[in-house]
């Protein structure tokens, strides 16, 4: 990731890292909050049919939605899981290692596939995704020996490392099941160890997410999915700043019925390519009043 891109993306985490000295406990609680919406999305992408509401129950209250599988149930409590432990991690300030990414799918498919959870596929066990037939399982300790010395690998740009690591770990597949969660739970460990806040890869765009991945298994080319995390950490850097400048918080709805000079398309397509600092909570579009103002003074009209 590179020039305009990535400067947009420093700006916005300079003003991510000032704002949130003495207010960690915000963003700590912004977390929580939206850990049941990252919970659904992640495991929606799965084909999970429990819903956003019915995660959070699940999360929150202990309450099991009726009629719910057992597996879907234990899919949404252990991704809860992983979670703690990544950020119990985090906390301790350690590195990513292999025996960490073992133990975060053994959590993540606990009292769901118990005989192969925490392990590495083996001999015979091939996995194929879509078109993508995995590498098969005795080149796998290799390939991840090699996908770990690259991540840790500092003379590119932590971003970078955090894509291609993403995009890597997805075509080596090196579980039976639970690969992607597994790599989505990740991805968020390391945008966070290094000071980047996380993301919501949403089940809506899946088809993009898909495409982005099937992009680099087909020709190496990364750049769709620079695409998507470019977009998703502005999303969650313009969120926390919000927050942590204390704006007034509005829904993107609102403010297309009062400010007539720019149509409601006009502003959701602002949204969707982040040049309005909006963002999303529970699926719908928001944004601070002071940002709204200034997208607006940028695009020549003062309120």
């Amino acid at each position: 990731m590179h020039g305009t891109t990535l400067n947009n993306i420093e700006e916005l985490k300079n003003r991510f890292d000032t704002g949130k000295c003495g207010k960690e406990s915000l963003l700590t609680l912004l977390e929580e909050a939206e850990l049941p919406e990252l919970v659904f999305n992640s495991n929606a992408i799965e084909n999970s049919t429990l819903t956003l509401d019915e995660t959070e129950q699940i999360l929150e209250h202990q309450v099991l939605p009726p009629n719910s599988s057992q597996r879907e149930v234990f899919e949404a409590i252990n991704l809860g899981k992983v979670n703690e432990y990544l950020t119990a991690k985090l906390a301790k300030e350690e590195v990513l290692s292999q025996d960490m990414i073992l133990l975060v799918h053994g959590t993540l498919l606990s009292h769901i596939n118990d005989e192969f959870a925490g392990c590495f596929r083996k001999t015979k066990e091939y996995v194929r995704v879509g078109k993508h037939i995995a590498p098969p399982p005795e080149k796998l300790l290799g390939l991840m020996d090699s996908l770990m010395a690259d991540f840790a690998d500092e003379s590119e740009h932590p971003l970078d490392r955090i894509i291609l690591f993403h995009l890597a770990f997805e075509y080596i597949h090196p579980f039976l099941d639970g690969n992607g969660r597994v790599g989505r739970a990740l991805l968020n460990f390391q945008l966070k160890s290094v000071g980047y806040p996380p993301i919501i890869i949403r089940n809506k765009e899946k088809k993009d997410y898909y495409k982005a991945l099937q992009a680099y298994d087909d020709k190496g080319n990364t750049k769709p999915f620079e695409h998507i995390i470019a977009l998703l950490l502005k999303e969650s850097l313009h969120k926390r700043i919000a927050y942590l400048e204390s704006d007034k918080i509005v829904p993107i709805s609102r403010l297309s019925k009062d400010h007539s000079k720019h149509s409601s398309q006009v502003i959701s397509n602002a949204a969707k390519k982040q040049s309005l600092p909006a963002f999303r909570e529970r699926g719908r579009w928001k944004v601070g009043k002071c940002g709204f103002a200034r997208w607006e003074k940028s695009h020549g009209h003062s309120s």
